[in-house]
């Protein structure tokens, strides 16, 4: 923002883009053979003494002895409380039980914390045969002499390690003799090879129990080290232990957590799941991803390919503990350097995220309870007639026949396509739910969803190979199976059949954990070790079937027990995949469920929120997550979904909501209204407020997601991302960013009037306090990296953009279709020697494939002190690649008169005299109308 007699000169350059820890705590003295580029040789075992060191200092916990697997002497079971790794994850067991195990047995006060039972430092376990070199990286054999304690024990694993790119390591540890189930993404993942000399991983193999170390090449220090547990490789339980860097990590979702997981003893359970938000439970997503801040500003990342029941244990080593319940060891290594590069890295295997519509960034509403097509359209309306902005109106189940997707009632929502029609013609979209249990009950003939796929064979198949009938919102139902093509085929028709009825702009697919009101079917499930698994996970309800299918339900790629986890994806997919085809536009898909990758098909919203402060507040780490996960498009229940919102809840929801980058309010059916409208003036004004500036910022946020799709570049960003050298930003989660620029710090705390927020290092701007052009709009804070104490009245939230940017903006509107029409203007936020850049990404809002097609503008925007330019005028401009003869041409807001535009060349010249003068801010800022 320009200050007193800055002079500045703001140039437009228009372009068409074709665009642990680092004790490793070998446990043997057998020595480490080191791979990947270096020639191979045996390595001393490196930091003993320190580890030696650290086990003197216990003092909890008796040491134990057992000949059954050689263990020679107390030291063995001498690990520090912290450092001790469980020997009974799969059951509790006596001493008696440890010690058959040939584990070490100590028992501590209390009982959280550290196990009694664990690991002592030479476990028996693989050994790991000559690495060999294959077409992709290198090879080997691991085998086991002995079973281990596990049922199925599988006795040799193939290792394959391969250098995807100079910052990913890829290790695989399969069944060396059969078939095991392995995740393929949707759309595959890119194959790659390093540079030969670039890497910037070292590893290293200790044959003798097999473990490996994975050292960052720059600093030598250890990011993995898999030595300081045993591997175990059983049919129905794998586990790897690694140390980690430092406690500082993130990820492993989703959960109702702040944006660093506890590491105190806490267990972490990856299985899809129905379930309102609340701690110490798995929720609706899986996400195996973890990204660790190191020291000095570097990061690193960890992704774990696997889809089965997964729990990960975390301990104050720092270290961690995967276990899953079936599949391969699919490691990703991802070294950074810096957090950003870890996010691209991860994006690089999982897919970068889709370009949303442009109107999808506007204001959404919905509720459960707009119980007729009547009430649905008076909504709207209100919100408009209030000056709401309001781009799309939702309708939940409310809508269908008897809850059968696929329909609508005909006596309350009869006139339902006229309705979507109408809102067309406003410029507005529409969007319902479209939950994925068909309905089972309907006569024969009379329902042709259900009818059609029976014949087609499309659904889950029961144990004994019958359509497997669960039981949702409109009763017994079956559920697709999205990994079978003729099923996707199958939606597509169903969809488009709808489609050719009631226009909808976009599908909302809820319910797809898959959700079900019984436990695995309505006949219950075969008594299997796929229903009871050796080992089962801490999940909700005790049962890895309760609330969804029974584990033996057959798929076309694989039993539901290994595919469950995917079910939202494929689904995703699916939906995706029909609304490209049908409607020809960038789809728009919202899921609850998610996994890796679900980000290029489809946004997500983070479940059923409670109307209450807490969940307000937490629900900042949980959008940020998903900003890690590779899902930019996320947000939450504005307001709040369930029990009834405050007025000053819902004025602070909406404010931070409004920096949400995907902003809808929904609501519950017994609650009371929130919609904006039904509030008191005061309260309605700051709504407004909110909402007009993120409709205003909406170019921005426009080109924040180009470059996410484009650059796997995050949209809402923790500040450690931009900041990783400032130890500061390394936990905060209740302030956040949109891009590298703009520093939101909302009210979270019920009646707070003033704001605690930090101000990273630099120059930051007041962006704006919700009055427009207000006497404090542009003051700077110059700041060494500290915490300010802000005022933040409830017509408040507090914005700064940071030095050295410029943010286009536009005047907002009632909808998007209207605003893309308005003016375009700028905040430049000068650094302190006088420059500021920005950009803007800009094309129809919906098309597919604009920028892949090269059918778009992308501006630059420079700005910078100039000095000495007295008597200097512009007095004629040319600009290239113009693709249609403009309507007229403005120049600082004034029309230009004298201009040609030449069809051949697509070049348009015009004459004007504009003095440019150090004495004034010159702007010379160019608009094209086209007919």
């Amino acid at each position: 923002m320009f200050t007193g007699s800055t002079v500045a000169a703001l140039l437009f350059a228009f372009s068409l883009l074709a665009f642990l820890y680092n004790n490793n705590w070998p446990r043997l003295g057998s020595g480490l053979v080191r791979s990947g580029r270096d020639e191979q040789r045996e390595i001393k075992a490196p930091e003993r003494s320190v580890n030696e060191a650290a086990a003197r200092r216990n003092t909890a916990g008796s040491a134990v002895r057992s000949e059954k697997v050689g263990i020679s002497g107390d030291r063995e079971c001498t690990a520090a409380p912290e450092a001790r790794f469980d020997c009974a994850r799969d059951r509790t067991l006596t001493r008696g039980e440890c010690e058959e195990r040939g584990c070490c047995y100590g028992p501590l006060s209390g009982s959280a914390g550290p196990p009694w039972c664990f690991y002592p430092r030479s476990y028996p376990g693989y050994t790991m045969g000559p690495l060999s070199p294959t077409t992709r990286g290198q090879t080997a054999t691991l085998t086991r002499k002995k079973p281990s304690y596990l049922p199925k024990d599988i006795s040799s694993l193939r290792l394959e390690v391969i250098e995807e790119t100079t910052g990913c390591l890829h290790l695989t540890l399969k069944d060396a003799s059969s078939q095991r189930y392995e995740v393929h993404l949707p759309g595959g993942i890119p194959e790659s090879s390093a540079d030969n000399q670039s890497v910037f991983y070292a590893a290293e193999y200790q044959s003798d129990p097999f473990g490996f170390i994975v050292r960052r090449r720059s600093n030598g220090r250890v990011i993995m080290n898999t030595t300081v547990a045993p591997l175990l490789f059983a049919d129905q339980y794998l586990q790897m232990s690694t140390s980690l860097a430092s406690s500082l990590v993130s990820g492993l979702g989703e959960h109702y957590t702040s944006i660093l997981l506890d590491l105190n003893w806490t267990s972490l359970t990856l299985w899809n799941r129905d379930m309102a938000p609340h701690a110490d439970a798995n929720l609706y997503g899986a996400h195996p991803f973890y990204i660790v801040q190191e020291e000095d500003g570097f990061a690193h990342g960890v992704f774990l390919l696997n889809s089965n029941a997964i729990e990960v244990m975390l301990q104050p080593t720092p270290a961690l503990t995967w276990v899953s319940t079936g599949g391969i060891l699919d490691l990703y290594v991802f070294l950074g350097p810096d957090p950003q590069s870890v996010i691209r890295q991860y994006l690089h295997i999982i897919g970068y995220p889709m370009m949303p519509p442009y109107w999808s960034l506007g204001f959404h509403l919905c509720r459960w309870g707009y119980t007729t097509s009547k009430t649905t359209r008076r909504v709207a309306q209100s919100m408009h007639d209030a000056n709401f902005p309001l781009d799309v109106q939702w309708n939940d189940l409310d809508y269908a026949n008897k809850r059968r997707v696929f329909t609508f009632d005909p006596w309350r929502f009869g006139d339902l396509p006229e309705i979507v029609d109408e809102f067309h013609q406003r410029g507005m979209k529409y969007i319902l739910i479209l939950d994925p249990g068909i309905s089972s009950s309907s006569l024969p003939g009379t329902y042709p969803p259900f009818d059609d796929g029976l014949k087609r064979d499309v659904f889950i198949k029961n144990a004994t190979g019958h359509v497997l009938i669960g039981k949702v919102w409109p009763g017994p139902t079956a559920f697709p199976d999205f990994t079978n093509p003729e099923t996707r085929t199958w939606w597509e028709d169903c969809i488009r059949d709808f489609h050719s009825k009631v226009p909808v702009d976009g599908l909302w697919i809820d319910m797809n954990e898959p959700a079900s009101f019984v436990q695995g079917s309505v006949e219950g499930c075969p008594d299997s070790d796929l229903e009871n698994p050796p080992y089962t996970p801490r999940v909700v309800g005790g049962r890895l079937n309760s609330g969804t299918l029974c584990m033996s339900a057959q798929q076309k790629l694989s039993s539901h027990y290994n595919l469950h986890n995917l079910y939202g994806l494929t689904e995703a997919y699916a939906t995706h995949s029909a609304l490209k085809n049908i409607r020809r536009k960038r789809p728009f898909v919202l899921s609850r469920s998610s996994y890796p990758s679900i980000g290029r098909f489809s946004g997500v919203w983070t479940g059923d929120v409670r109307s209450d402060w807490e969940q307000l507040r937490f629900s900042i780490p949980a959008v940020l997550q998903f900003g890690l996960f590779g899902v930019p498009l996320v947000g939450a229940d504005v307001c709040g979904f369930g029990g009834d919102t405050t007025e000053e809840l819902c004025i602070r929801w909406m404010q931070l909501g409004a920096f949400y980058p995907f902003m809808r309010n929904h609501n519950d059916k017994p609650n009371a209204p929130q919609e904006p409208y039904v509030f008191g003036q005061k309260a309605q004004a700051a709504m407004r407020t909110a909402l007009n500036l993120r409709y205003s910022l909406l170019p921005f946020l426009y080109t924040l997601f180009h470059h996410t799709h484009t650059s796997a570049d995050t949209v809402a960003r923790p500040l450690f991302i931009e900041f990783p050298t400032d130890p500061n930003c390394q936990s905060i989660d209740k302030q956040f960013l949109w891009g590298s620029l703009l520093l939101i710090s909302p009210v979270l705390e019920e009646g707070a009037v003033e704001l605690a927020a930090y101000l990273p290092r630099g120059t930051w701007y007041i962006f704006t306090r919700l009055v427009l052009f207000s006497f404090l709009q542009g003051q700077p804070f110059y700041s060494g990296g500290q915490y300010l104490l802000l005022p933040a009245p409830l017509d408040i939230i507090n914005i700064h953009v940071r030095e050295g940017h410029i943010i286009p903006q536009q005047e907002p509107a009632l909808t998007t279709t209207a605003s893309r029409r308005n003016p375009f203007f700028l905040t430049v936020a000068l650094s302190a020697g006088g420059w500021a850049r920005g950009d803007l990404f800009w094309d129809d809002g919906e098309s597919l494939d604009t920028f892949e097609t090269q059918n778009y503008c992308y501006l630059i925007f420079i700005a910078g002190q100039v000095r000495n330019l007295d008597g200097l005028v512009l007095g004629g401009l040319q600009v290239f690649g113009v693709p249609s003869p403009p309507r007229f041409v403005l120049a600082n807001g004034e029309k230009v008169g004298d201009f040609t535009y030449r069809t051949d060349t697509k070049v348009t010249v015009m004459c004007i005299m504009i003095s440019i003068s150090s004495s004034e801010k010159s702007w010379i800022p160019t608009t094209f109308m086209h007919v």
